[in-house]
């Protein structure tokens, strides 16, 4: 049983329930069992814990957790305190410097934003050691897409930013007429030159939040 102890509880609790979530749960019973699979079992839902679904104002969509020792914690770009930023997290940090003005922070942990209002989800939510993309076959995308579906249907106002080709896949999924969508290159190195640098994301995201009434994102990292 997942209790995330907020509002996803019942918002989630039919996806909890339901076929495909059981299938993650049996995998992922022998996955933790005979590999070495990132985050620890008990930070797998952290987006969600530390993110209550009414307090939502923005969306940053990652791929899968870091497969590096040490770094994923459950959620999407962050790693944990004492370990070093990982570049495409150096390079939010730049475009953050350069949009807003904000001083890059000494390390990588996103919680305050995740606390503030973004949900930082990973579209798989679990990652075999050193193996990117190892777990994206099992489940999670559906039970990920329901979640960016149900935001969309039932809330207004919420800023999606979705960099890189996976997460603008999942653009199909957002109502454009309810939420503003935000779309660029992946902030890794091997991209970050194509559209990323200059997006101007962070000021669009409060720029809108703000037109809408909300109170806007702090991007500085605490």
């Amino acid at each position: 049983m997942v209790v995330l102890n907020n509002s996803w509880d019942d918002i989630l609790k039919d996806e909890f329930a339901g076929e495909n979530y059981q299938k993650i749960r049996k995998v992922l019973k022998y996955e933790y069992s005979h590999c070495t699979v990132y985050p620890d079992m008990y930070d797998i839902f952290n987006a969600l814990k530390y993110t209550d679904y009414h307090d939502v104002r923005a969306v940053i969509l990652g791929q899968d957790p870091y497969h590096g020792p040490g770094q994923a914690h459950g959620r999407a770009f962050s790693v944990q305190r004492g370990v070093p930023a990982p570049p495409s997290l150096v390079n939010i940090y730049q475009e953050i410097a350069d949009d807003l003005g904000i001083a890059p922070p000494q390390h990588g942990c996103l919680e305050s934003w995740a606390k503030g209002g973004v949900l930082l989800l990973n579209t798989a939510l679990t990652v075999r050691a050193r193996q990117a993309n190892s777990h994206r076959d099992i489940g999670w995308e559906v039970f990920t897409d329901s979640i960016i579906k149900k935001i969309s249907l039932f809330k207004s106002g919420v800023v999606f930013l979705l960099w890189g080709a996976n997460a603008r896949s999942k653009a199909k999924l957002i109502d454009k007429d309810k939420h503003l969508v935000l779309e660029c290159a992946h902030p890794s190195p091997l991209s970050a030159y194509n559209g990323f640098f200059g997006c101007g994301h962070f000021k669009k995201t409060n720029e809108y939040l703000i037109k809408m009434g909300k109170q806007p994102i702090d991007w500085s990292v605490q």
